[in-house]
Formats: C-alpha cells, structure tokens, sequence
C-alpha cells in the first residue's frame, strides 16, 4: 500500500509537471530584417515582455527576404507554421484572409487601435475585420552620395524632373561615376521604376481605373509610357556592371561602400546600407543626401505623391491569446519611440513620431504626411501572381528582352486572369 501511495504522488507529480509544461507558451515570431541593430532592440523588447510575462517564450526565427516570400504559402500550410508573420499588405493580406490562414484580431485590438495612424491599421483591415498590425511608413526616393555627386558636379537638389535624371545619369557616366546600383537579381527594386513612373503619369485616378479595367486597364497609355520612359533610363546604361546578378542586399552594400552615386531605394536603407557595407560603417549621414522620385512633364500625378510601404504583422490561425498580447506590445508608443529614435523606423503610433532625432527621418515623415496619395508596391499591392508579373516583366525591360508595350500587355493579362 506504501508503494501504491509512492506511485500514485510521483504520478500526480508527473501529472502536475506536465500540467507546468502544458502551461508554459510559445509565440513563434517570424521576420526579415536585415539589420542586427535593429535585431538587438526587438530581442531586448522580447525579453523584456517574457519577464513581465512568466510562462511565455518569444521565439524569433529570421528568413531572407525573397526566401521568406518563397516559402511563405508553404509555411501557413504547415501545423508548426509561426505565430506573428511580416508583411507588405496589399492584394498578397487579402490572398491570405481568402485562404483562412490568418487570425481575426478585431476583438482583442479594440481600444488600443485607436492610438495607430488611421491610414495604416486600414492596410491591415479588410471588411471592417483587423487581421493585422502595421508597424512603420516608409518611402520609395534616391538616396546619394554626396562626394559621388560633387565629383561629377552634380546637384542633387537640382534634379526635379525625369529629363534632368536622364541629364544627371550622363554626367556622371562622363565623370567616371557609377550612376546608380540597383538589385536587379531580385527584381522588385527594378518595379519601383516603371511603378514610380506611373504614379506620377497618371497618379492615382489611372491606377484606380485600370483596376475597373478601364482606358484599357494596365495596358493603357499611362502603364505603357511609364515603361517607354523607363526604357528611356535603361538605354543610357546607368547601373553597375552585372546589375541583373546583384541580390538587393548586394546592392544596398554597395552603395555603403561608395561605388555608386545613387540608389532607388526604401527610405529605411538610409540606416539598412551600414549594416550591409563591407566594413560595417558604410556612408555617414553627413554622406548621405535624398531626393524625390522627380515628376514628368505633362504628368498628373501630384509631386506629393508617394509609392512607399506599409507594413506590419499578423496573426496565423490557431495562434495562442498571447501572440497578439505581446504584438500590441510589441506596435507600443514606448517601442515605436525607441525605434523612431534610432532613426529604424517612421511610426504609426499617436506620438511614437516625437523619437524622431534626426533630419532624414523627419523630412521621409514630413514628405508621408503631406501625401494625399500614398501607392503601395504594386507587387504586393496586385496580389502575388499578378505582383509577380509586375516584376519580371520590369527587369525584362531592364535587361532588353521585352518591350514597353508588351510588358504593359502581360501584366493586363495577369490582372484578367486573376480577377
């Protein structure tokens, strides 16, 4: 009987161990960032909501950005998919909720919602349901070389239209200067191109009527001078050798290291190109000068357009209550501050912009908040097939093997095929 007793308590023990274990809770956080200072802050942010939350672990796990693209669909398909995911928003968030592999999370933001950038919690909403949480802004613009720039004597603040980037490009090939790097490997960084170009043609009424499909939907005359005008830019041959080999990392690395005079870029590689330039420094902000997308004449689309990100994360199915408990956490006005301070990001919580310390970020915040009309990236805002047509078809403009006209056709076709 003493035995039987000794059995039945290590057993309840055991039960009662397996009972701790059951409930001790994992959130699985999933991201792509690239720079380790930025890294560093999140880590630190994790650790600081797991020892005012005992019992919960923040697991970070990292992809590289185009991997992460790749394998994501296959990631939500899997049981041990994680719990928070980044993303862009746009038409590949609303693939997503039509799968039923996301969270609802209206219910258990309602209150805290209220302290974010209306605009950007409207990227993560979809039928009047939150199904995410945005995180910062960011603008697509050129990013230069100040000494780059001067050696070939010419002024960045100068360039306002596309005829004088063209003039640009050719003075600095003249001078012996790289005039722009680019990651033409990934493709995307080349859509900001012909993307950026049909913003300021025919500013947002074109993009939403070719989305109605008509004046001949994306095949129409705004979509095919944006990539003749692109075409334009690629003749003069103004990238770096081998540009269609060059990962965006890469690219972004090499600007750091002061072999090109420009870059067509998110405004978050202003701080991205230290991490990745060879000696970990890259250009100091004294280095460093931005310019707008420049307009078109006879264009019209607004100068104060912007094409720029909106991105976030969100909630997978079947995901733990603490997953979006430590999201709002995570998307918090102290968070968002500290970030803002360290000039990673531009915030979207009420007042997080008061971190900001530092004369590009706070231009980059200026530019959003005068922008009536801020166009997502089509290749996320399209959806994933047609963004990726968007895609190739620009680098085949980049590369010479497809015509203005037929790029414009194909990425019509993909649009019909899909809606």
């Amino acid at each position: 009987m003493r035995l039987l007793g000794k059995l039945g308590l290590a057993a309840a023990a055991c039960l009662l161990g397996a009972n701790v274990a059951a409930a001790d809770t994992t959130v699985k956080w999933l991201h792509i960032e690239a720079n380790p200072a930025q890294v560093k802050i999140w880590e630190e942010v994790a650790r600081s909501y797991e020892a005012s939350h005992p019992g919960v672990k923040v697991e970070m796990q990292f992809l590289e950005n185009e991997a992460y693209k790749a394998k994501l669909p296959t990631i939500l398909q899997s049981k041990d998919r994680p719990n928070i995911i980044y993303s862009w928003a746009g038409g590949v968030l609303k693939t997503q909720i039509e799968a039923g592999v996301l969270d609802d999370i209206t219910d258990s933001v309602k209150g805290y919602s209220d302290s974010l950038t209306p605009a950007a919690l409207a990227a993560f909403t979809s039928g009047g349901r939150v199904y995410g949480l945005p995180t910062a802004l960011s603008q697509v613009g050129f990013l230069c070389n100040k000494e780059l720039m001067a050696k070939a004597k010419v002024d960045p603040g100068a360039i306002k239209s596309w005829d004088d980037l063209l003039a640009a490009v050719k003075t600095l090939k003249a001078a012996g200067v790289t005039p722009i790097v680019v990651g033409g490997a990934d493709k995307w960084p080349l859509h900001f191109y012909w993307t950026h170009l049909a913003v300021r043609i025919g500013g947002k009424p074109a993009f939403d009527a070719a989305l109605r499909g008509e004046n001949g939907g994306f095949a129409g005359e705004t979509f095919q001078k944006s990539g003749e005008l692109f075409k334009q830019l690629v003749d003069l041959q103004p990238f770096q050798n081998g540009f269609l080999g060059f990962k965006n990392p890469q690219a972004v690395g090499y600007f750091g290291d002061g072999k090109a005079a420009m870059t067509l870029a998110i405004s978050t590689v202003y701080h991205l190109q230290r991490a990745l330039a060879a000696d970990k420094t890259g250009l100091s902000e004294d280095k460093i000068c931005w310019f707008d997308f420049p307009v078109v004449s006879g264009g019209k689309g607004a100068p104060s357009d912007t094409l720029g990100g909106i991105t976030g994360w969100l909630i997978t199915k079947g995901s733990p209550k603490e997953a979006v408990d430590f999201l709002k956490y995570f998307v918090s006005k102290d968070v968002q501050t500290r970030l803002a301070a360290g000039n990673f990001i531009i915030p979207v919580v009420h007042g997080a912009d008061a971190g900001l310390n530092n004369s590009f970020m706070k231009l980059i915040a200026a530019n959003l908040a005068k922008s009536n009309y801020h166009q997502n990236f089509y290749d996320q805002s399209l959806g994933p097939s047609v963004g990726r047509v968007v895609n190739d078809v620009t680098a085949e403009i980049a590369g010479g093997s497809m015509s203005p006209q037929d790029a414009a056709k194909a990425i019509e076709a993909a649009w019909k095929q899909g809606n």
